[in-house]
Formats: structure tokens, sequence, C-alpha cells
């Protein structure tokens, strides 16, 4: 028995439930935004980690199926060598019952797009996902994800870094890929994907 569910098996039985409760639930907000970075960093090993065997994805109109064909077909995409993306994570609410649990999160999703023109546009979606989630073998994973859109906002692209008041753009230590982004150099608590 692990360390933590020696000291939760200590507890009262009604604070013991209400802390395994507490455990699951940021559990499956890590998961979720493991998910996010996933996409944003384009570390595929990960996104597919998200879901369990067999998981299923609606994509608000524009996939329907497998999730594993869903990540199949964004993975071009994603592993783009200029896609840029940044999605936020807001109002999480997850509802956990035993090993199954409800989670309905707010995205917030900035994306730089080549518009139908050619020209780059930069683009702000909002949207909600709606997962059932699923306990298995002590991970927590998506069995199932509803996306519905909420609204969007597409404008210009610019990017003078607060008004030119940063700092030179050249000197900007940016956000990268897998594996070539800072998160995958290791560090205290940090495992690299494979």
């Amino acid at each position: 028995m692990d360390p933590t569910s020696a000291r939760i098996n200590a507890l009262p039985e009604t604070t013991a439930a209400a802390l395994a409760i507490l455990i699951a639930k940021q559990e499956v907000q890590d998961l979720l935004a493991r998910y996010l970075r996933a996409i944003d960093r384009a570390d595929l090993a990960t996104l597919k980690s998200c879901y369990l065997p067999g998981a299923t994805e609606d994509h608000g109109g524009f996939f329907e199926g497998p999730a594993a064909e869903y990540i199949e077909s964004i993975a071009r995409t994603l592993t783009h060598p200029k896609a840029l993306t940044t999605h936020a994570l807001t109002n999480v609410l997850v509802e956990v019952d035993g090993d199954r649990a409800r989670a309905e999160s707010y995205v917030l999703a900035f994306a730089r797009v080549r518009r139908p023109d050619g020209n780059p546009g930069d683009t702000l979606t909002a949207a909600r996902m709606v997962d059932d989630l699923e306990c298995l073998d002590g991970r927590w994973g998506i069995r199932h994800r509803a996306l519905r859109w909420d609204w969007n906002h597409d404008m210009e692209p610019t990017e003078t870094w607060v008004f030119g008041m940063l700092g030179a753009p050249e000197q900007m230590r940016r956000s990268q890929k897998y594996p070539d982004d800072v998160l995958y150099q290791g560090g205290v608590g940090v495992e690299a994907s494979a």
C-alpha cells in the first residue's frame, strides 16, 4: 500500500471518503490539463495516454468516432513546425462516483492559423468539454468526450509583445513542440514523455 493510501485508511471513514473524492477530482483536473498541454506541445504520446482504450470523441460536429482516429486526424496539424496554439482550462467541475466521473471544463483556445487567403490570422475560441471518465488500474482516463463550441473571435495577427515594452523578440525564449520544449528537459518531479 502506498503512503497516501495508508494515511487515508487511517482517517475516520467519512473523512477518508471525502479525501478520496478530493484526490480523484485533482487527478481528473491534472488529466485535463495534461491533455491541453499535449495539444499545445504536440506531444502525441501524452495525448493518446489521456484516453482510455476504446474511448470515443465527439468534437462538436467536426469529428465523431474513436478517440484514436481523432488523434490521427489532427496529428499532422499539431506537429506542423509553424502550428501555434495555447489552450487555457477554466471552470472545471468534476463529479466523482466511485471509479467513474463526469467533468465539465471550459476552454479558451488561441491559435495562429493560415486563412483561406493564405495569410496568417489569429483566432480565439471558447468551448466546453464534457468528459465521462473512468479510473482503471489506478489511472484516470477519458472514456468519452463531447466538445461544444460557445463563441469565436477572429482577428488580424499583431505581435508587438506588450506594445514593444517587453523587449526584443529575438531575445525571448519561446515555447517549443515535443520533444524540444523546456518541459521535456527534465527537472524536479518531471519525467520526459516517451
